[in-house]
């Protein structure tokens, strides 16, 4: 359900000037890949492997946030568990699928003219060439994800960033959406002052959505929110 009775709803008779999008979740459906080699990666490690739904709220967040959040994992073990999982998933990583009407709302919005910014908490180093293996890296204007280091991961820095790399390329961010799938997004979309859509296709857990102006349930209706006419297949 959308908020059309919110006046500054994005979609509420103002189409976004730029669009932020999420990745994990939002435009891929990743949870096998990342999962798959954190439950190895921890194994390796004599961790216990959490159950399926614990292994969910590791996608999303910055990896080392979820491995000592979920996980247990010590300061001591962290990098070479890290290490681990970043091995066995870039065996992984271009191995998902696109979420239904995602490869179509983005060629859309680039069709129309509206800039698009990727605001990932994933590696940058992985985050493009998934997009490019996708077809996709072509319709975003700006590209923007963690550093290897995770120094700069958390979401509100990254939309900082994607926003300023949407400016530095001549956008009109004034009605800049972020669109994502976890409560990071709606987080990270309120401390840089611009609003959020969250996505139900994704991995929120109950009550991540608090925050958001905006729900979907499918592209279509996430292209009705943005203001966007789009050819998205229901």
């Amino acid at each position: 359900m959308t908020t059309p009775a919110d006046p500054l709803a994005p979609g509420a008779g103002t189409p976004a000037t730029a669009v932020l999008l999420d990745l994990d979740g939002t435009i891929t459906d990743s949870a096998g890949a990342i999962t798959h080699s954190i439950t190895e990666a921890l194994a390796v490690h004599g961790y216990p492997v959490p159950t399926p739904a614990q292994l969910l709220r590791f996608v999303g967040p910055p990896i080392r946030e979820g491995l000592q959040r979920f996980a247990g994992v010590t300061d001591a073990d962290l990098e070479a568990v890290v290490a681990e999982y970043r091995d066995r998933y870039a065996g992984r990583m271009l191995d998902v699928d696109i979420y239904p009407g995602m490869a179509d709302l983005i060629r859309d919005l680039h069709a129309a003219g509206v800039p698009i910014a990727l605001a990932t908490s994933k590696m940058l180093t992985m985050a493009r060439p998934i997009l490019a293996h996708a077809g996709l890296d072509e319709y975003f204007t700006v590209i923007c994800g963690a550093t290897a280091d995770e120094t700069r991961s958390a979401k509100a820095d990254i939309v900082t960033d994607a926003l300023d790399g949407l400016r530095a390329a001549g956008a009109d961010v004034s009605g800049a959406v972020m669109v994502g799938d976890r409560h990071h997004d709606v987080d990270g979309a309120a401390a840089n002052g611009i609003p959020a859509v969250l996505v139900r296709w994704g991995y929120a857990q109950p009550g991540e959505e608090a925050g958001a102006r905006a729900v979907v349930a499918d592209a279509g209706e996430l292209a009705a929110v943005l203001g966007v006419v789009a050819t998205v297949r229901r």
